[in-house]
């Protein structure tokens, strides 16, 4: 299966250099990132449609959440603006073919190249932390609201304001005084910056206040349901990893943060966020 290509509007050289470098194929695999990965499954189990309906996976990566999908006998269309995430993803598609990828197109979630009212859901689990600009995180947002259907569901992903800071408290980052830097940033004005060489420190992305996306959403004429936090404070555990070994210890932090992933006064605890949206004809 071969990536289609459209017209796109820039995409930033610096966050496609980040994930030129970066195996963001197999970061839902490693340490925390297992968590996010098993909470953003459960999420998007209990509010898509059920299957075969058309999903529109924006910003969908190397194709993991859209390869898992189609196993499911989704109708999965991946759109993404890095060359390299679309051989992946082809790559994953290609190991399942009895139930494929439906479509790998180069693309934005600014301008998506889909008729309008062709999806019964679109997941944007990615494009809205690096649209920096509210204006852009707006026109993602509206190109998702012409192309659903009514009645159609978002899941749109978000990264805390508060993530980096932290992080840099439970895991000693902020010993390094670059990182310091950066975590004020976040603080200030949620813009995101890495001027170092540390890929681990991440790249141009802008981390959102809870509210912020729920006000996003509405500007944008979706109708939001629901904001939930995907690891909740159990990203934080300093043994993390030895804790998900573990199966006891694994099903304790699951139900802790099923349990704790509607508190509104814990959300930005949880590095990563997610909002349901549906559009209402």
């Amino acid at each position: 299966m071969a990536a289609e290509k459209s017209n796109t509007p820039s995409f930033s050289p610096v966050i496609r250099a980040f994930y030129e470098n970066y195996n963001e194929a197999n970061r839902l695999a490693t340490g925390v990132f297992q968590l996010e990965h098993v909470r953003t499954q459960e999420v998007l189990t209990r509010y898509l449609p059920a299957p075969p309906a058309v999903l529109l996976d924006i910003g969908g990566g190397p194709g993991v959440y859209a390869a898992w999908l189609a196993r499911q006998n989704y109708e999965v269309h991946l759109v993404d603006p890095v060359p390299a995430h679309l051989e992946q993803a082809q790559q994953l598609s290609a190991q399942q073919p009895a139930t494929p990828i439906a479509s790998l197109t180069r693309g934005d979630a600014r301008a998506l190249a889909f008729a309008a009212a062709c999806a019964d859901a679109v997941l944007l689990l990615g494009p809205l932390y690096h649209l920096v600009h509210r204006q852009d995180r707006l026109a993602a947002l509206r190109e998702a609201r012409r192309v659903l259907r009514p009645g159609g569901i978002l899941c749109a992903a978000i990264i805390s304001r508060f993530a980096s800071a932290l992080e840099g408290l439970f895991q000693n980052s902020l010993r390094d005084p670059l990182f310091a830097e950066i975590v004020q940033r976040d603080l200030s004005d949620g813009q995101h910056r890495n001027p170092t060489e540390n890929i681990f420190y991440f790249t141009e992305a802008y981390f959102h206040r809870v509210e912020e996306i729920e006000d996003e959403i509405q500007e944008a004429g979706l109708q939001h349901e629901r904001t939930l936090a995907l690891e909740g404070p159990g990203w934080l555990l300093q043994d993390f990893e030895a804790a998900w070994q573990e199966p006891a210890r694994r099903a304790q932090i699951l139900q802790m943060v099923r349990r704790l992933e509607g508190e509104r006064t814990l959300l930005g605890v949880s590095a990563h966020i997610m909002a349901i949206a549906r559009k209402i004809p």
